[in-house]
């Protein structure tokens, strides 16, 4: 079904791995474009494109307010807003007729939740060390630590696919469901569909965007849980 789909990008390249290669290039585009257009000329009181982004920001870090805490959730502010902004265009240039989302392909999604996976196990380690970051996978009860420990591990490598399942899912489900549409009635005709589409893709994005703040926070703040674990 992929091949018989009309992508702009694919009547170049085909429908093999170039043509979410091209995407991929495409979607980078879009980001740089925006950061040139909001950066270009900043001021005090922002408008246009400055504005917009300046307020995606400020959700992003309202976001993570809630989960972490002010000060580090500014702090994972540039892995979060990027990884944000990456998917969410990603998102929205497949409900264009004519192009494919790169994050309706499981080779995007899972480098994606591969590098927040190594992120947020780097970090953990980094500010609890290596032998306390581990030894909280065996839970406060010692007894339990060799029943304990071994199902920590397989929750947080299920966070890898849960991730990319999740997101690679969604993305391609409403890929299909476009595809279908616009087979039996005009572009413009689903103009609803577009809008479910569209809130679709701004879901998706919120829930990949707060699981990285999860993640984070269940990693950073080991001593946190521990004493909410006691209480």
């Amino acid at each position: 079904m992929g091949d018989s789909v009309f992508t702009y990008i694919g009547f170049i390249t085909g429908h093999g791995s170039m043509l979410i290669v091209v995407h991929l290039l495409l979607v980078t585009a879009i980001i740089l474009f925006l950061a040139k257009m909001a950066t270009r000329s900043l001021k005090a009181v922002p408008g246009g494109v400055q504005n917009v982004l300046e307020a995606y920001l400020g959700g992003a870090i309202s976001m993570g307010r809630d989960v972490i805490g002010e000060e580090l959730a500014r702090k994972y502010l540039p892995l979060v807003a990027t990884v944000g902004l990456f998917v969410l265009i990603s998102n929205v240039i497949g409900i264009i007729p004519g192009f494919e989302a790169p994050t309706s392909n499981i080779n995007v999604t899972l480098p994606l939740a591969l590098l927040v996976f190594s992120y947020y196990n780097y970090e953990g380690i980094r500010e609890n060390g290596f032998v306390n970051y581990f030894a909280h996978f065996a839970g406060p009860v010692k007894i339990l630590a060799p029943l304990m420990f071994p199902i920590e591990i397989v929750s947080h490598l299920s966070r890898i696919i849960s991730l990319s399942f999740r997101l690679f899912g969604n993305i391609k489900g409403d890929d299909l469901f476009l595809w279908v549409l616009l087979m039996l009635v005009p572009w413009f005709a689903p103009l609803p569909a577009y809008l479910l589409l569209t809130f679709s893709a701004l879901l998706q994005t919120f829930v990949f965007m707060i699981l990285i703040y999860v993640y984070l926070a269940g990693a950073v703040a080991i001593e946190d849980h521990d004493n909410s674990a006691h209480a």
